[in-house]
């Protein structure tokens, strides 16, 4: 077997190579899966006929790999194709409706990334617009962003969900930037939130919880994309154990620390023997479904909480990433050009009617966890 930091330089330079072709081919386009091999354009309709086309939740994570690659070349191009895929979004804007809790994941990786490694002052006018959307979905009643939009069938003006432990960055950055609390606090009453009401006693995570949302008293929760109510969504996992370890990484508030850490102790008690992880860790046997963009996500908090504890506790989780990302690139890479995308095993959602596909943002979790494991200090979130 090859050592770790031979296995490390021979997968990023797969990652370098797969880049440089791909990034032409699609560099008028925002990937979100493939299509015989070849990568769709979700500014252009995209796959799916009741998707968001230019709203899509996902839209950011194309121009987030380019900024990965951009910090990791120097390359122009990279920075080309990701400020195109930054201008494009500027219709989402515009359109206003389509736009939902999400936004920290289509502008983080695209105008908040630009403006770090740029200052470019047109992505801090779009960020911080991003973020005072965000902002406006906050309800104090039960300190939680809402989730989602008006729905026909359901009332979700209470719903919350772990995924925004990502999406709350934006928040944090916008008061980082601006010199506002508001956006900070906002940030922490829902790390908070999600805390008390999200994680479980033994590490594990719900996905979304419902509260009233006139009282904030919680009402119920729900299996959401996992396989059932009390099961335990895999991805939702790394949401929150990734997602803690970045509120630490803002707020320096220890109680987020320690949740990163008890969550990522629940993941890594349940990755498989063969480091291929599952839609959910407790779905049926038959069929059995892989998601590899929760391998990623996971893999990348993992490296952020290391980079947070003392050297006795950071083999742990330095192990478990290792693991994971080349269990990943030993079986589900794709590094040559039959298929626009690396990972290929994605899963939307345990019920959803596709599994094991690519998907964007499986590719970017997958590059800024080897990257971090590098040592590169790119941190777009």
């Amino acid at each position: 077997m090859l050592s770790e930091q031979k296995w490390m330089e021979d997968t990023i330079e797969k990652i370098r190579e797969k880049m440089d072709w791909v990034s032409e081919k699609s560099r008028d386009k925002i990937p979100y899966t493939t299509v015989n091999g070849t990568h769709d354009d979700k500014s252009d309709g995209g796959k799916y006929a009741l998707d968001d086309g230019i709203n899509w939740w996902c839209n950011g994570f194309w121009g987030g790999m380019m900024w990965l690659m951009y910090h990791e070349t120097g390359e122009e191009k990279y920075r080309e194709i990701a400020r195109n895929s930054e201008e494009k979004l500027d219709r989402c804007f515009a359109e206003y409706s389509g736009l939902h809790h999400d936004v920290g994941f289509m502008w983080m990786p695209t105008a908040v990334a630009d403006y770090r490694l740029t200052g470019n002052q047109d992505s801090l006018r779009r960020g911080m617009h991003a973020a005072n959307l965000l902002a406006g979905r906050f309800n104090a009643n039960g300190n939680f962003i809402r989730a989602w939009n008006d729905q026909p069938d359901n009332d979700t003006r209470g719903w919350a969900i772990i995924d925004c432990m990502f999406n709350i960055s934006l928040l944090y950055w916008a008061g980082e930037e601006s010199g506002d609390p508001r956006f900070t606090r906002m940030a922490m009453a829902h790390a908070d939130t999600a805390m008390r009401y999200f994680v479980r006693p033994d590490g594990s995570v719900r996905h979304i919880v419902e509260f009233d949302p006139e009282t904030g008293e919680m009402v119920r929760d729900y299996g959401g994309q996992g396989y059932g109510q009390g099961s335990s969504w895999t991805r939702g996992q790394t949401w929150g154990l990734y997602g803690f370890a970045i509120s630490y990484r803002h707020t320096g508030k220890q109680e987020y620390l320690d949740t990163a850490k008890r969550i990522a102790h629940y993941f890594i008690a349940n990755i498989p023997e063969d480091g291929l992880i599952p839609v959910d860790f407790r779905q049926p046997h038959e069929p059995y479904w892989y998601d590899d963009t929760a391998a990623a996500i996971a893999a990348g908090g993992l490296l952020e909480i290391a980079a947070f504890v003392k050297e006795d506790e950071r083999e742990l989780y330095h192990r478990a990433a290792v693991k994971l990302l080349r269990a990943l690139t030993d079986q589900h890479c794709c590094f040559d050009e039959t298929n626009d995308c690396i990972l290929q095993k994605c899963s939307g959602a345990y019920h959803s009617p596709e599994h094991e596909f690519p998907i964007i943002y499986g590719d970017y979790y997958f590059m800024e966890a080897m990257f971090k494991l590098k040592g590169g200090d790119v941190f777009l979130w």
